[in-house]
This record gives structure tokens, sequence and C-alpha cells, in this order.
């Protein structure tokens, strides 16, 4: 009679405390393998959708330095469009207005030509006895503008010339008279007023570019008046 058992090991039907424990711990390892996956997983996900640095520059806003302190946001710098003004003089307008040709023509007969015209004019006389233009400065043909005095050079002399008696004249009156019989006028105590006196006085013979002195309004003290010797 037998007990179920072949040379001392146990049958097939054993379940021996060895069994149960292999058991165990493969469930238990089974179960932490699976824990250990699915947190790696996790990770690994939230790895992936985490959102990146966002750039200062793009949002505009300062970006704390490593002090503590708040850095202002750079501005990007702008190209200078702005264009040098040239220090080339621009070229002005044509007047159409040239010195007219007066190289032998009579000083009055040129005088009055340049007046015409709006120009002024300064004689300069010579030594001989001519009174024909010989030059004239700006010369013929240079372009000029209104009021632009022309020096005209005379031939001979500066001839005889009557101071007219301006006694009793505006001074605006008594300035264009003496400008008109060849006379340089001078103000001693301005140009507002009659004239109340005048130096050399009336019909006196002077000189074409003679200066005369005429007071308008007040008159001149007596020692104004006296010619230096």
């Amino acid at each position: 009679m037998t007990d179920g058992t072949t040379g001392g090991r146990p049958g097939r039907g054993d379940t021996g405390p060895d069994r149960t424990r292999l058991i165990i711990g493969g469930g238990a390892a089974a179960i932490l393998l699976a824990i250990i996956g699915a947190a790696g997983g996790w990770v690994l996900a939230g790895d992936q959708v985490r959102p990146g640095p966002v750039s200062s520059a793009a949002t505009g806003t300062p970006t704390p330095s490593p002090t503590g302190r708040i850095s202002p946001p750079q501005e990007r710098p702008t190209p200078n469009t702005a264009t040098t003004p040239s220090s080339s003089p621009s070229p002005s307008r044509p007047t159409g207005l040239t010195v007219p040709d007066l190289v032998g023509a009579d000083f009055e007969e040129a005088r009055e030509e340049l007046r015409d015209l709006g120009l002024g004019w300064q004689l300069v006389f010579g030594s001989g006895d001519s009174s024909s233009v010989r030059s004239t400065d700006p010369a013929p043909g240079t372009p000029v503008r209104r009021g632009v005095t022309v020096k005209i050079n005379v031939a001979g002399a500066a001839p005889p010339n009557e101071v007219p008696d301006l006694t009793g004249e505006t001074c605006n009156e008594a300035r264009d008279e003496l400008v008109d019989d060849g006379f340089s006028p001078r103000y001693p105590n301005g140009r507002s007023g009659t004239v109340t006196s005048q130096q050399p006085p009336g019909g006196t013979v002077g000189r074409w570019n003679d200066v005369v002195q005429i007071w308008c309004g007040t008159p001149p003290s007596a020692d104004a008046s006296t010619p230096a010797p």
C-alpha cells in the first residue's frame, strides 16, 4: 500500500508555501512595473505640452534682471532718412535786365537811361574835357537786378553846377531836386519837416557831385551853419 508519494518528492497536487510566495512576488512585481510605466508616461506627456519661455521682445514687457531690476524694453533703431541740405547756393532767378552799353554817351544821358531802367548810378569824373562815358562797372551786358548801382566813369572833369535854393521845401522835395541837379544831399539833423537852411546857399556855383547840406525842421546853430575853413 502506497501513501501517494514517489521517492519522497511531493506530488502534483502539492500546494506548498514556496509556490504561494512565488505567485505573490510575481504579482507584486507586475503591479510595480505597471505603476512605474504609468508614471513615466505621464512625465513624458507633461514635458511635451509644457509651454516654453515667452520672449520679452514679443510681449513688450520688461524682463527682470538677475539683480531684481527691471530693464526697459529695447527700442529698435530707426533708420536715418533725413537728407543733408545741399551747400551749393540756389541759382537766382533771371530778371532779363542787363547793363546797357553807355560807352561814348553823354554822362547826363547815361544817367537818365539808368534811372529809367530802375538802376542806380555813381558818377566818377576824370581829368579831361570830355563829358562822354569812358566805361561802366559792371560792364555792358552784365545781368543785374533792379536797384543795383552802376558806376559811370566819365572821361572829363566834373562840369560847373549851380546849387538850387531849397529853403521852404520839404526835406524829400529838396532831396529829389539835389539828386536831379547832380548834387549829393546830406541831412545833419534828420529828414523830417521843411528846409530851414542849407549849405552852400542857393545860387552858389559848385560842381557835379558836390555835397549840399540841408537842415530840415530845426534851423542849425550859428557854428553849424558856418562852413569850415
